[in-house]
């Protein structure tokens, strides 16, 4: 069996709009999620002989392993006669926390052993993405998409125009439960007729082909920010490197700054340069859409 390979992009939330919490424990939101260029690398090949059941390896990930998971959720379909996999990341970008890498890495799990199984399901894909987390669905297709629900209801969207994204990690770690949790204390969050209106506010903006940067802001911010208060000084920083918006990514602690406009990527990575001694050291990206991360047999080494 050919070994295949797909990269797993990570993304940015140009905007994160946060609604009720639901009986299910999960929030409603309405976000546009964008992946960009920080990507790392998935490998799926036969598992060695004798192995009883799929073998994954993901080094730097959290417990649950969502990719584990999403091989787990195919082998559980009716009729799935795939042998075990072996499923293993080559790491080809820093790790930043609230750019769904986790996510990101179950959505390519799923889009390569689909891939090896022949399964062109799309609608199936987003089922079991949407059991796995709110981030993993819109990470199934790497593009831009708007996304609703609790991160099940995700609409596709036209790749923009060039500009670029300067991501700043931060040594902190903050995990995702713990912010909503912090979002909830803190009052957080729209009532049910608020959201719509965002979610009218961002289709508008998005039908006129941008989307308008008064409309970029992240609902979970004040609440990674509450826990992890130097968050503030890193979006200063992107501002005043020149970003026309900067903001927590997700539920952080990375924050990024956009550059809009055709010469945003160069801006963007003129930003990062000036902070090649930060620690960690930032990195300016650009948006991708899905062919960056479409699997492919993995060329010989």
């Amino acid at each position: 069996m050919t070994a295949l390979a797909a990269r797993a992009p990570g993304k940015v939330n140009l905007c994160l709009y946060l609604g009720p919490r639901r009986d299910d424990g999960r929030h409603e939101l309405v976000s546009v999620v964008q992946s960009v260029s920080l990507a790392d690398e998935l490998v799926l090949e036969r598992a060695p002989p004798g192995a009883s059941r799929d073998i994954v390896e993901c080094p730097g990930i959290l417990e649950p392993n969502l990719a584990a998971l999403a091989l787990d959720a195919l082998g559980a379909l009716p009729g799935w006669t795939e042998p075990p996999h072996h499923l293993l990341t080559r790491t080809l970008a820093p790790g930043a926390g609230g750019l769904g890498g986790g996510s990101g890495y179950a959505a390519a799990a799923l889009r390569l052993a689909a891939t090896r199984a022949e399964i062109e399901d799309e609608a199936l894909l987003l089922d079991l993405a949407s059991a796995l987390g709110a981030d993993v669905p819109a990470q199934v297709r790497p593009g831009r998409s708007l996304v609703g629900g609790a991160g099940e209801r995700v609409e596709r969207l036209p790749d923009p125009p060039p500009f670029g994204i300067l991501i700043l990690p931060s040594l902190r770690r903050l995990s995702t439960a713990e912010v909503y949790a912090e979002a909830d204390r803190l009052g957080l969050g729209r009532d049910h007729a608020a959201l719509e209106a965002a979610l009218e506010a961002v289709r508008a903006s998005l039908a006129a082909d941008r989307l308008d940067p008064a409309l970029m802001m992240n609902e979970l911010e004040p609440a990674a920010v509450s826990l992890c208060p130097e968050l503030d000084e890193a979006i200063e920083t992107a501002r005043e490197l020149g970003a026309e918006v900067a903001m927590v990514s997700g539920s952080g602690p990375t924050v990024f700054g956009v550059f809009t406009g055709a010469d945003g990527p160069v801006r963007a990575t003129r930003a990062g340069r000036a902070l090649s001694r930060r620690d960690p050291t930032p990195v300016a990206v650009t948006p991708v859409g899905e062919e960056f991360g479409l699997p492919a047999p993995l060329a010989a080494s």
